[in-house]
């Protein structure tokens, strides 16, 4: 067993690890240390006290299904994930780099589209792009931003590199679970937080909120800022009421805004009418204003777009950033950040593949059974191959897929994914994980200490995600003895 290769043993293994010879890495030896000294009962009794905890707090996420929607409590393991700050902040430096690019790119994108004509990112690309609204052309939002909260996948492979999987800078969820995740460990490991140097996240609430308030229109006044949800059956709605609570901000859905003749959107509430600044808007494009987008919605606004491009209001993200959310415009990156910072990507992207190429197309059908494929717009795991463990139909169906429409799909290697000791059945085994650090722009940058881990609660698993069966555990960026 190479310790290089994952990001600490199973603690069951500990004692052997030592009789090789081999040592878990500094930062996490104390959470060794610690979690062998615990016998069966009393790491089982901590699990107990972790539901118990989940359940008062009502943690809890909406699966979608066709026995309709069911609210779960949120999965958690409570063996944590520890890095260092010396091995976070170049990490950390990357994700601010990345989003600073890529705000670039979408407001280029949509005014003068420089880095078309410049032949760096093609026009056939954009052209086939899901997420590019023409009702965005020529609006440029405050500082250039669009995308104000990104929430960015990384993963490690088995050599140690830690590789950007994807982008989500439409609507990114799951940073409460990364604040509660927190808020739990400190209540069944208080002992760990005395004798650790644990770097905090709790100050996200106040960095989001700040971020907003710096967007608003109206200078020199109090911001009215909204958070704006599409009701108590999304299945991130326990997010939306937490983030909203925690900012001391109002949580809204569409009916309870209105725009007035001039452009200006409103909040009624029970004394009148009250203007509203800035809205954290929480539901997809399609459904934002009926007037430009579906007209069906009853999600939205009528005449929040005509608000937006006047100034009038602000919207977190903006509409339209969407366009840099795709797994095919994912693949430019690292010459978008080129073309616009002139400095090489810190965080590297993972070896793509795209469909739309003709020679590199034939590899992917020709490689079916080694890579994964994504579309370029699904999210949550869904409508991907994986193709060491996909059926012959399966690929077959891909296959098809990718020659009707090869803009629409790209493929990748199927990476050793680093592993964490999480407990199953009673009992700390390895599984697959992944990292969601969440980073804001406004005015100024600013990126988590760590993130949301999900991690892969079946075995052999690489699918991370709540609503297909995964979990999550805490993550700790440990400032080390030097």
């Amino acid at each position: 067993m190479k310790i290089s290769s994952i990001e600490y043993a199973s603690v069951k293994a500990y004692d052997e690890l030592l009789d090789q010879h081999l040592r878990p890495r500094a930062v996490a030896k104390p959470l060794f240390d610690y979690l062998s000294s615990l016998d069966e009962k009393e790491l089982q009794d901590r699990r107990h006290a972790v539901e118990a905890t989940i359940m008062a707090m009502g943690i809890t996420f909406t699966i979608y299904s066709d026995a309709g929607n069911i609210d779960r409590a949120w999965p958690f393991d409570v063996v944590p994930r520890v890095m260092s700050r010396r091995e976070w902040e170049p990490i950390q430096a990357g994700l601010k780099q990345r989003l600073t690019a890529l705000n670039m790119f979408i407001n280029d994108l949509y005014n003068k589209q420089q880095i078309v004509k410049d032949g760096v990112f093609p026009i056939e690309v954009l052209k086939g792009s899901a997420n590019f609204r023409k009702q965005c052309v020529g609006v440029t939002p405050r500082f250039g931003a669009w995308a104000h909260i990104c929430g960015t996948d990384l993963v490690r492979d088995s050599d140690g590199t830690m590789y950007v999987l994807e982008d989500n800078l439409r609507v990114p969820s799951g940073v409460s679970y990364m604040l509660e995740n927190r808020q739990i460990m400190k209540r069944i490991f208080p002992e760990l937080f005395r004798t650790s140097t644990i770097l905090p996240v709790d100050d996200y609430p106040t960095q989001l909120y700040n971020t907003l308030a710096a967007l608003s229109p109206r200078s020199g006044e109090v911001p009215v800022i909204v958070v704006l949800t599409p009701g108590i059956y999304n299945s991130a709605y326990f997010e939306h009421s937490y983030l909203a609570q925690q900012m001391g901000v109002y949580l809204v859905e569409g009916s309870d805004l209105m725009v007035d003749e001039n452009d200006v959107v409103y909040m009624k509430n029970i004394t009148g009418l009250q203007r509203v600044d800035v809205i954290y808007r929480r539901i997809d494009d399609d459904f934002l204003d009926p007037e430009v987008f579906n007209p069906e919605s009853v999600l939205g606004i009528r005449g929040l777009m005509r608000a937006w491009r006047s100034g009038n209001v602000a919207i977190a993200n903006a509409p339209g950033a969407g366009v840099a959310d795709d797994k095919v415009v994912y693949t430019f990156v690292p010459k978008i950040i080129k073309y616009y910072l002139d400095q090489d990507p810190i965080l590297q992207n993972v070896p793509s593949y795209m469909c739309m190429y003709e020679d590199q197309r034939d590899y992917v059908l020709k490689n079916l059974d080694k890579l994964v494929v994504k579309p370029a717009n699904e999210s949550g795991g869904y409508g991907m191959l994986i193709g060491p463990r996909a059926t012959q139909a399966e690929r077959d169906q891909f296959k098809e897929l990718i020659l009707n429409n090869p803009r629409n799909y790209m493929a990748q290697p199927t990476l050793n994914i680093s592993t964490a000791p999480t407990i199953i059945e009673g009992q700390l085994a390895p599984r697959h994980l992944d990292l969601r650090p969440f980073v804001l722009q406004s005015d100024k940058l600013y990126a988590t200490t760590g993130g949301l881990t999900r991690v892969a609660m079946r075995q052999g698993s690489l699918v991370v995600n709540s609503s297909q069966g995964g979990g999550s555990k805490d993550t700790w960026i440990v400032e080390e003895d030097v």
